[in-house]
């Protein structure tokens, strides 16, 4: 059934029919045409009143009602017929002369029979505008003039405000739509303003009734409107308007900075007004330090045009507005940054500086969020006004404007509540989806473009955002699997594990959010709609297999559901859409990356988009491969241009994470099979190792794989050079991905591979002056081939502990390889004592050793295993080389957030509250807040539950020492924990865990449990003094917690756990000492430190960091080594620069001195 047509309401016409003979009849007549509708009137029908209206006997009648009336019906026939006039312009003539008889008269008394009826025209010309057609007439000079005159002289009797103010809007729509003012009426402008000033500056100067703003409001405003036609009338009123920004009134002071803002705007007669009324521009000016912030907001809203307009006003202006970014009020600075957003783009372009821009992205960074909203809106609106420009290479936008995204991604990775604010704006304005997804190519040209601007922090933080690394399934897709679970509340099968895990799983997004509660909430509505064709959208959104076309349809039709269906949780679920849909990079992207790859040149922009383009590849083949199941026939075909070295790496890398997923990617014609059997012995490591991950997961190829393997094997002892990597490269990932094939060679290699672990690196010998770090690709073979043996052997060790693998054999496997890795570490990064490698070579030796042991601690028998002698992996988070340091917590912090690792391993974060750099201790902040917000329970098993094992690190930390200065260094690790994890709800829960360690005894017995004992001592005291800076109540714990058995053990007797408790192992003359400690702790000063340890060289004459070990160094409980050196982050399927090998330009400032101010042991 076709629906019903939609019908169009029938034109009004009216029903009035009587002759206005005598001006009978005019009263009802007035009332009916004041209810008929514009937009729905019969004009037609209006035609004999109209022409009876304009008879002079009835403009001219005697009766005063009568007249009133007709006015008020000729009001309404021009409101009807607006906006055609129904009259002649000569009756239009003696329609307004006959209007302005009317209000002259029947205003001036409120008490006037028909006073009503004159407020109706007064408000019907006001508001309909009528009044503008006196414009148009002949003579219309003399009219306008007669209509001011006529109002002005009504300003003297007592009028209502609201009859002043429908006057001054006559009277502004006479000025604004007259080309020109006739010089009688400027005359008698003036002469109102030279009447001792009683229609303005008496007002303005004499009342203090607040009744009274509106006049004077209305007084400004048409001052604004006399100075953009007639601003010689202004000679006397700019001074007062100068006074009255000087007036103690605020709301004066408010409207005068307002109105002279305006003015000195104008862009006719702005610079002219300031010039000749200096005085007054500088007052206003001054107005930016204003003691009120509505006078400096009034102040900084008017700068825009000002700025726009006027290039001599400009820099004074400029400094001002630069200045009020800085303001302590939120509003001021909110402000500030919204006058730059509202500027455009040509303005800001040829009139802002850069410096100006830089501070409005510091706001960014604001502590307000009113503030930061702005300061966002302002950048990314600005850059996507200025991304064609800088696509075409414009040399001034691209220095302008460039740079912007870089200083958002950077400030996206400070806070979780700045994170979600840089989301929205890269959402809206960096990188927007196409609104219908099919400019596949132009949107991911766009990110290739702002990729390329971006330096690597930012990069790291914009590969974050994508979303493409996590793990599967992820947060989200348990959530929606939840969602259609619950069906709405009705369960049909596990009801109480299906709320359950839906609860979990909300309960960890939430904890993501800045305000988890209104999150939690939103996400429990969202979950009880139970809509199919939502969680369909949904799930199509966060599926990595979906285009661009089928991203942007999905996305929109959630958007526009939710809101229609939930308003109230769109904000939360928009976030939630941003958190785990891949909109800046999916499979879509591809074919554009290639194709960027397949052009580059040496061209330094071509080369750094295509260096880009590559790294983007790079970051999909290692985290989300799935994305290129759909291009591999072209990966396959890329492999052929031989010539350009960087497309065939990253295809075959893409091509090879492809197959791993499914291995009937696997290419199948014989040239593309022979050249990837080709790759495993070429020179380049990359290829050789990819190319064998390609092999080992081809499914049925294992012949081939053995055959290729065997050619490995048996050049291995011949192999020099870039041979010998490139062989080591390909064994490490056959011995990860295709065991049975290793295995048949296992003894051969591994023979090999010691022998190859006990030769030096260099020839040459180490210096104080070698670098203690450089890049792995700088790095001599034999180094490089040694960071490649303990890679085969760590992904040995890992199939042994598979399912249905042999326990036994696993033990047998790992002995010697733990064997090895703890002597690396034991002598610095080298296999023997007396090794003469450069520190860069060690430092790359420990570095590789100590992710090894993280890698295997992955495995839960091995993890009892490694964890036994935890305190000597943890110190690596303290190594004297920052690239070691870094890359070290990359990988910790990696593992357990992916809970890879046992939560034990969380305890090492808190060694780098030392640390002198602030990247590294950030890194370890901002993950430890992310991961306490999530949920309470998360919370507890990872961090409060944790802290009897950081208190052990502690009792076992080389630097441990129970004199006032020690213990001072060890309080510093308890205030960056309790400053991170405590809270008026666990507080008491951290505190019977301190005082529980003097019950036990460490498991290594003495020295050891003394430490622990002292170490719970300075616990119970920094936990008590945190509680009352905090003036927290601190109660007994109610319930018992059972401390790990495998670090503490019970004391030999009931007497020696007696003596323990009631030991006093701090004295008060050390409590004196540590006065202050528990209070709000700071983050060290690096100069501080290094100020202390150059002293110290100088006072010992020391020459190196071995000099000054008993410090700064190394230490070790059994033995001692020589060792000052440092490394990196060397696992990772792709060369991407420092976003993922650390930031291996930077160096500690000590570092930089010869010295570290850090901790390390090794046993």
């Amino acid at each position: 059934m076709a629906p019903p047509k939609t019908r169009t309401p029938a034109a009004e016409k009216l029903k009035f029919s009587d002759k206005l003979v005598k001006g009978h009849s005019t009263d009802a007549l007035q009332e009916e045409l004041a209810d008929m509708d514009q937009e729905r009137v019969d004009t037609k029908s209006l035609s004999n009143v109209r022409k009876e209206l304009i008879q002079t006997s009835l403009l001219l009648h005697k009766d005063k009602g009568v007249k009133a009336y007709v006015a008020c019906c000729l009001a309404d026939l021009l409101r009807l017929y607006a906006p055609d006039a129904p009259y002649t312009a000569h009756e239009l003539r003696d329609i307004f002369q006959f209007f302005l008889r009317q209000l002259t008269t029947g205003l001036k008394n409120q008490d006037a029979p028909y006073y009503a009826e004159t407020f109706y025209l007064l408000e019907s010309l006001a508001s309909i505008k009528s009044v503008v057609l006196v414009c148009d007439l002949p003579q219309a000079d003399e009219l306008m003039t007669e209509i001011f005159r006529g109002f002005f002289d009504l300003v003297g009797a007592d009028l209502p405000k609201n009859v002043e103010l429908f006057m001054t809007d006559v009277l502004v729509a006479l000025i604004d739509e007259a080309s020109t003012l006739p010089q009688e009426l400027l005359d008698v402008l003036l002469a109102q303003f030279m009447r001792k000033q009683t229609y303005f500056t008496d007002i303005i100067l004499q009342s203090d009734d607040e009744e009274e703003m509106e006049r004077i409001e209305t007084a400004h405003e048409l001052v604004k409107a006399l100075n953009r036609d007639c601003p010689a009338l202004l000679l006397n009123v700019v001074p007062q308007l100068e006074e009255e920004l000087k007036v103690d009134r605020l709301q004066m002071r408010t409207l005068a900075t307002q109105v002279l803002g305006e003015m000195f705007g104008e862009v006719k007669n702005g610079v002219e007004l300031s010039r000749k009324y200096h005085g007054a521009w500088q007052a206003w000016i001054h107005r930016k330090s204003d003691k009120a912030a509505g006078v400096r907001l009034a102040f900084v809203e008017a700068t825009g045009p000002v700025i726009a307009n006027h290039a001599e006003l400009r820099p004074e202006v400029e400094d001002a507005l630069q200045a009020k970014l800085l303001d302590p009020d939120e509003k001021v600075r909110a402000a500030a940054c919204r006058v730059y957003a509202q500027m455009d783009y040509e303005t800001v372009l040829h009139n802002v500086t850069i410096q100006q821009l830089e501070e409005v992205a510091s706001r960014a960074s604001d502590k307000k969020h009113l503030v930061r909203l702005e300061a966002f809106h302002c950048l990314g609106k600005l850059f996507g006004l200025a991304y064609p420009d800088i696509e075409r290479n414009d040399a001034t936008a691209v220095d302008k404007f460039a740079w912007i995204p870089s200083a958002i991604f950077q400030t996206a990775a400070k806070s979780a509540d700045l994170k979600s604010e840089a989301e929205e704006t890269v959402f809206k304005y960096i990188l927007p989806v196409p609104a219908k997804g099919d400019d596949e190519a132009g949107w991911t040209q766009r990110l290739i473009s702002v990729a390329a601007s971006l330096d690597d922090r930012a990069m790291h933080n914009l590969l974050v955002m994508t979303n493409i690394k996590i793990s599967r399934p992820s947060l989200y897709e348990k959530f929606i699997d939840f969602c259609e679970q619950n069906n709405g509340g009705v369960i049909d099968k596990h009801e109480e594990e299906v709320v359950r895990a839906l609860r979990r799983v909300i309960q960890a997004i939430a904890g993501t959010f800045v305000d988890a509660s209104k999150a939690s909430e939103d996400l429990r509505a969202f979950a009880s709609m139970n809509e199919v064709r939502l969680f369909k959208a949904f799930r199509s959104c966060i599926d990595p297999k979906s285009d661009l076309k089928a991203l942007a349809k999905s996305q929109s039709e959630f958007l526009r559901r939710v809101e229609q269906t939930l308003p109230s949780c769109l904000n939360t679920m928009t976030q939630v859409l941003r958190r785990a849909s891949p909109w800046i990079l999916n499979q879509s992207s591809v074919p554009t990356l290639v194709k960027c790859l397949q052009k580059a040149d040496s061209h330094s922009d071509q080369a750094r988009r295509a260096d880009r383009a590559r790294m983007l590849l790079c970051y999909i083949s290692k985290y989300c491969p799935v994305m290129h199941s759909a291009h591999a026939t072209e990966l396959s075909k890329a492999l052929g241009e031989t010539k350009n070295n960087s497309l065939v790496e990253t295809a075959l890398q893409a091509l090879s994470a492809a197959v791993r997923t499914d291995s009937s990617l696997f290419p199948s014609d014989k040239r593309t099979v022979d050249r990837i059997a080709k790759f495993v012995m070429e020179d380049n490591p990359r290829l050789a190792k990819f190319a064998a991950r390609a092999l080992a997961h081809s499914g049925t190829r294992v012949d081939l794989c053995m055959t290729v393997f065997d050619r490995v094997v048996q050049s291995l002892p011949s192999a020099t050079g870039g041979s010998l990597v490139s062989h080591l490269a390909a064994i490490a990932e056959f011995a990860q991905s295709i065991q049975r094939v290793f295995e048949t060679r296992s003894q051969v290699i591994t023979t090999y591979l010691v022998q190859l672990l006990m030769r030096e690196a260099a020839s040459e010998e180490n210096d104080d002056n070698s670098p203690d770090w450089v890049d792995e690709n700088q790095l001599d073979y034999i180094t490089r081939a040694k960071l490649l043996s303990i890679k085969v052997f760590r992904n040995r060790c890992l199939h042994y502990v598979e399912p249905r693998a042999d326990t036994t054999s696993a033990h047998e496997v790992l002995a010697p390889v733990l064997k090895m890795l703890w002597t690396i570490l034991e002598n610095g990064g080298a296999t023997t004592p007396d090794s003469t490698d450069k520190a860069a070579v060690k430092a790359h030796l420990r570095l590789q050793a100590s992710v090894a042991l993280l890698k295997l601690s992955q495995n839960d028998l091995y993890c009892k295993i490694i964890t036994a002698n935890l305190p000597v992996l943890a110190v690596v988070v303290q190594d004297p080389c920052f690239h070691v340091r870094y890359a070290f917590l990359g990988k910790l912090i990696k593992y357990l957030q992916a809970r890879k690792l046992d939560p034990r391993f969380n305890a090492v974060l808190f060694l780098t509250a030392h640390d002198p750099e602030r990247d590294i201790r950030d890194k370890a902040r901002i993950y430890v807040q992310v991961i306490s917000h999530r949920s309470p329970e998360i919370k507890s098993s990872n961090f409060e539950l944790v802290f009897v094992r950081l208190l052990h690190l502690l009792a076992h930390h080389p630097d441990f020492s129970n004199d006032a200065e020690g213990l001072k260094d060890m309080a510093k690790y308890v205030e960056f924990f309790t400053n991170l994890v405590a809270s008026s709800d666990n507080i008491s829960l951290l505190y019977h865990l301190a005082s529980k360690l003097k019950t036990v005894q460490d498991a290594e017995d003495d020295p050891f449990t003394e430490n622990l004992h002292v170490i719970s001592e300075l616990a119970q005291y920094i936990i008590k003094a945190y509680a009352q800076s905090q003036s927290w109540p601190l109660p007994t714990f109610p319930g018992k917690v059972k401390l790990p058995v495998d670090i503490f053990k019970r004391h030999e007797s009931a007497e020696g756990a007696t003596a323990a408790v009631k030991r006093t192992y701090i004295g008060q003359d050390i409590l004196a000492e540590l006065n202050g400690v528990g209070k709000a702790w700071k983050s060290p000063n690096p100069k501080a430190d290094l100020d202390k340890s150059s002293r110290k060289r100088k006072d010992t004459g020391a020459k190196s960091t071995s000099d000054v070990r008993s410090k700064y160094g190394i230490r070790r409980r059994r033995k001692t080594a020589e060792s000052d050196t440092s490394g990196d982050e060397s696992e990772s399927d792709q060369d991407t620069g420092g976003a993922y090998r650390g930031v291996k330009s930077k160096r500690s400032n000590a570092e930089e001195a010869g010295d570290t101010p850090l901790r390390r042991s090794n046993r």
